[in-house]
């Protein structure tokens, strides 16, 4: 169990750690260009979530679906109905 600080606690960095020069230069916000570049997530519906076991399957599926996407498709062919092979 954590103690609770007392009123009026004195610091306890020692003084050769002195930061209030270093800590005044800091930039908010200042890689966070850089971060969301390099960062896509993603949040799933938990439906979807349940028939994916990984990111790599969600992966997966994602490429098979660019690939499918790419096929052309024919004009004047009749597509297949649902139910019926052939």
């Amino acid at each position: 169990m954590k103690r609770k600080p007392r009123n009026g606690s004195r610091d306890e960095l020692r003084p050769e750690y002195d930061l209030r020069g270093l800590l005044k230069e800091g930039v908010r916000g200042k890689y966070v260009r850089r971060y969301r570049a390099g960062t896509n997530l993603v949040l799933l519906a938990p439906d979807v979530a349940r028939a994916f076991p990984s990111d790599e399957a969600v992966n997966e599926a994602l490429r098979l679906v660019i690939r499918i996407r790419e096929i052309p498709i024919r004009k004047g062919a009749a597509a297949p109905r649902p139910g019926r092979s052939g």
